[in-house]
C-alpha cells in the first residue's frame, strides 16, 4: 500500500450463525531481469510478451471484456534469476506488492506456487488473488486454508482464462455496485455440469461458469473462505477511501489541532467515505432509506495525555451494516378458484 499516516482497521462482525481497486497484475515467468510495467492495450503487451505466452493470453482475456480496466500491469520473474531478483511467483508478488494494482493473476504457477502466493496475499490482509483450477484436486488446498483473499475459478478447459475474464469484466466496476454471481464473461465456455457436480464445486468454495435459464453466467461470487467477493472488495474500498480522505485533510490544512476543531474534520472525512459507501451499494439503508452506519469520536479530554503529546488520535471509530445482495429466492404462491 502507498505511504500514509492513517491506518483504518475494519472488522466484519456477523451474527453467530451467520480509487481504483480494480487494476489487475499478472505475474509471468520470463527470462531476464524482473520488470513491472503497465499496459493500456494488447498491442503494448505484445511488444513484451508474444501471443503464444500465457501472459498475453491472460491480458487478452481481460481486455476482451465489456468493462475492461483502463490498464493492467505485468510483472516478471525468472527461475534462474540472479540474487535479489524474484525467482518464483511469491517472490515477485512480494517485490511488487506495494505497487498500484489490486487483483492478482498468475500465469505459469504450479498448484504449490499458487498456494504460496495465496498465503502471502492473505498475510497482507489487502488485495485479492484470483486463480484458475483445472482439476478438482487443485481446489482442496485453497478450501482447506479458507482464504478470505483468494478466488478459485474451477474450469476444465485449459486453453481458456476465466480468472482473467472475471477480473477484466467485474474488477473495475464501481465497488459495491455489483455482485460477482450471475455475470457473463466473453470468450469463456460454460461447463456442462450436473447439479451434484456444481454443488461439489461450491462446497469447495470455488466458482464455475455455467448456463442457467439460457444465460451464460458465473455460478457464485465467493472467495475460498465462503465470504463474498464484493464484501472483501467493499471492505478494502472503505479502508482505502477513508485513509485517502483523512490523509488529504492532513495535507490540505495548515494543521489539525488536537481539539474539537481537528476532531470534527476527521469525523467529517470518515462520514464522507461512508456516505459514498451507501451510494455505491456497500452500506445498507433502512426502510426509510436512511444510511445504516455510525461514526463516533472521543473528545480531547477523553484521550490519554500520552497520545496528545505524541499527536496520535485514536478516538475515531465507525460501524456499518453491509448492503449485501440477493443470490437466491424462494417464492411462494397460491392459485385461487
Amino acid at each position: 500500500m502507498p505511504l500514509s499516516d492513517v491506518t483504518v482497521t475494519i472488522d466484519i462482525q456477523k451474527p453467530t450463525r451467520l480509487i481504483g481497486l480494480g487494476k489487475p497484475l499478472i505475474l509471468a515467468k520470463k527470462t531476464g531481469t524482473s520488470t513491472y510495467k503497465s499496459y493500456s492495450d494488447l498491442t503494448a503487451v505484445k511488444a513484451d510478451y508474444a501471443e503464444s505466452t500465457n501472459a498475453y493470453k491472460k491480458a487478452a482475456a481481460i481486455f476482451a471484456q465489456d468493462h475492461a480496466p483502463a490498464e493492467i500491469a505485468i510483472a516478471s520473474y525468472d527461475t534462474a534469476a540472479s540474487a535479489g531478483d524474484p525467482k518464483t511467483p511469491v517472490e515477485a508478488v512480494t517485490k511488487y506488492f506495494e505497487n498500484d494494482w489490486y487483483f492478482l493473476l498468475t500465469t505459469d504457477a504450479t498448484n504449490v506456487e499458487q498456494t504460496a502466493v495465496a498465503d502471502y496475499v492473505e498475510s497482507q490482509k489487502y488485495k485479492i488473488y484470483v486463480t484458475k483450477a483445472t482439476a478438482a484436486a487443485d481446489r482442496t488446498a485453497f478450501k482447506t486454508k479458507a482464504y478470505d483473499r483468494t478466488v478459485v475459478f474451477y474450469h476444465t478447459i485449459v486453453a481458456e482464462e476465466p480468472d482473467a475474464a472475471l477480473v477484466g469484466e467485474l474488477g473495475s466496476q464501481t465497488v459495491g455496485s455489483i455482485t460477482w454471481k450471475f455475470k457473463t464473461l466473453k470468450g469463456i465456455t460454460p461447463l456442462d455440469l450436473t447439479k451434484t457436480e456444481l454443488n461439489a464445486i461450491h462446497t469447495d468454495k470455488a466458482i464455475a461458469y455455467v448456463t442457467k435459464a439460457g444465460i451464460r453466467q458465473t455460478s457464485e461470487g465467493t472467495v475460498a473462505s465462503g465470504e463474498y467477493i464484493d464484501v472483501i472488495h467493499g471492505k478494502d474500498w472503505v479502508k482505502t477511501d477513508m485513509e485517502n480522505n483523512i490523509q488529504t485533510a492532513f495535507a490540505n490544512n495548515p494543521k489539525l489541532s488536537f481539539d474539537a476543531r481537528g476532531i470534527s474534520v476527521l469525523n467529517g472525512q470518515a462520514t464522507t467515505t461512508l456516505l459514498r459507501g451507501v451510494t455505491n451499494g456497500i452500506i445498507a439503508v433502512d426502510d426509510d432509506e436512511n444510511p445504516l452506519f455510525t461514526v463516533k469520536t472521543k473528545s480531547r479530554l477523553e484521550t490519554p495525555v500520552a497520545e496528545r503529546a505524541a499527536r496520535v488520535y485514536k478516538g475515531l471509530s465507525f460501524s456499518f451494516q453491509l448492503a449485501g445482495a440477493i443470490h437466491t429466492a424462494e417464492i411462494s404462491g397460491e392459485i385461487l378458484k
